[in-house]
């Protein structure tokens, strides 16, 4: 029985500019970094404590990346806060987090231009 999502794959131009923004900017810490050879590395990064990870995957490895778009969403306990956080440390927001009767929730965008939501 599967018990957990292990990780999640964003394909990515350059793997330590996206390293730089998932761990200096959103807060993530390095999981694990190992070489897969001249075309990059497997990197992971993950919040503090979390059982799943980002993959950040080298887009020159990986011939159809164009048609493999992230879609993922981040638990925040407190997304006022966090928020605040990550667009002092420069993320790109689409707008202030807008409260929904079902959640509040913020886009963000990475280096690459790939959207992320935040959800407190």
């Amino acid at each position: 029985m599967i018990r957990k999502i292990a990780t999640a794959a964003v394909y990515v131009e350059d793997q330590q500019k996206a390293k730089t923004f998932w761990t200096e900017k959103v807060g993530f810490e390095l999981v694990r970094e190992m070489s897969m050879g001249p075309g990059g590395s497997w990197l992971e990064v993950a919040p503090k404590g979390a059982e799943t990870a980002l993959v950040i995957y080298p887009r020159t490895m990986m011939k159809n990346w164009q048609e493999l778009k992230p879609s993922l969403v981040f638990e925040c306990a407190d997304i006022d806060a966090t928020y605040q956080a990550m667009k002092a440390n420069g993320v790109h927001f689409e707008a202030e987090p807008n409260k929904m009767q079902w959640g509040t929730f913020a886009i963000f965008h990475d280096e690459d231009g790939h959207s992320f939501v935040l959800r407190g």
